[in-house]
């Protein structure tokens, strides 16, 4: 059964680790993070952007993939499906499909439409037992299209936006989506802190989790973050894995063709990479 964020989320705070977002795009990334999550007994959120959203079709054959595997592979530790940097349309499409939880990135609108169109949002996902993350401060990097220079929030702002009743909030601290370059300057902690202390017991998201040094991991958890998410690393284990498989010659031993054998050594990889951020964010045994 999926539930909301929410619970896991504020567990997670008070308990000073992090859950793990981990991005879908398929059946192979579902089913190895559905099943590392079960191994671990540890709770997950799956996330869906809207562009892997398009590519699987539509966000109703999304969780109607995640739903049937979660009952055929007998998954019983909490499951969020969580819709990733999402416009006001695409949010409530996935109202409508049958997400648990959604984000709402309304950083690139001005602070007012952000905020208003945040309130509409908060009604809606408490009528539907659904949680809802906002977005202050641009993410650095591109997601889906959507491009920013890793600016750090206003704190100000967070206090403004969390007091709406969101139930988990993203700041930008100097994080970015993708690879991070030589010259990246790190977490801004000063920034995080101020940002902790207006918004007290409220989760807060750390975007962009690919790349940042384990340290700066644990610090950002120490200060209040809950949920990280993690994209970019797993598709480069997954590549690179199926890339070995390939090059190694294996797709033409026998039935190496097989798309199921193809691409087990990716899958593999993606539940090796899930299980590494598990034990790194502290969330292995919380489910």
């Amino acid at each position: 059964m999926l539930v909301s964020a929410k619970e896991m989320l504020d567990k997670a705070k008070a308990g000073h680790y992090a859950v793990g977002q981990f991005n879908i795009n398929n059946l192979e990334w579902t089913k190895s993070i559905l099943l590392t999550a079960q191994e671990m007994n540890s709770p997950v959120i799956l996330g869906v952007s809207e562009g892997a959203g398009k590519y699987m079709t539509g966000y109703k054959t999304v969780v109607g993939m995640v739903k049937g595997m979660l009952e055929e592979l007998n998954i019983t530790v909490p499951v969020a499906l969580h819709l990733d940097h999402g416009s006001y349309e695409g949010c409530l499409k996935c109202v409508e499909a049958g997400f648990s939880s959604i984000m709402y990135d309304g950083s690139h609108s001005p602070i007012d439409e952000n905020v208003a169109n945040t309130k509409k949002l908060v009604e809606i996902c408490k009528e539907h037992g659904m949680s809802l993350e906002a977005e202050v401060g641009s993410i650095g990097g591109e997601e889906d299209g959507v491009i920013g220079m890793g600016e750090c929030a206003d704190p100000a702002q967070c206090k403004q936006v969390a007091d709406l009743g969101v139930d988990f909030l993203a700041a930008g601290i100097g994080n970015i989506h993708g690879k991070y370059p030589a010259n990246w300057k790190g977490l801004q902690f000063d920034v995080l802190d101020a940002i902790q202390q207006k918004t007290g017991d409220l989760p807060l998201v750390l975007h962009g989790g690919t790349g940042i040094p384990d340290d700066m991991i644990k610090k950002a958890i120490s200060l209040g973050v809950a949920k990280i998410n993690v994209n970019t690393e797993c598709q480069l284990v997954f590549a690179d894995a199926t890339r070995k498989y390939v090059e190694a010659g294996k797709d033409l031993e026998g039935k190496g063709f097989d798309p199921r054998k193809l691409l087990a050594p990716g899958f593999d990889a993606i539940k090796a990479k899930v299980k590494e951020k598990m034990e790194l964010f502290g969330s292995v045994g919380q489910a």
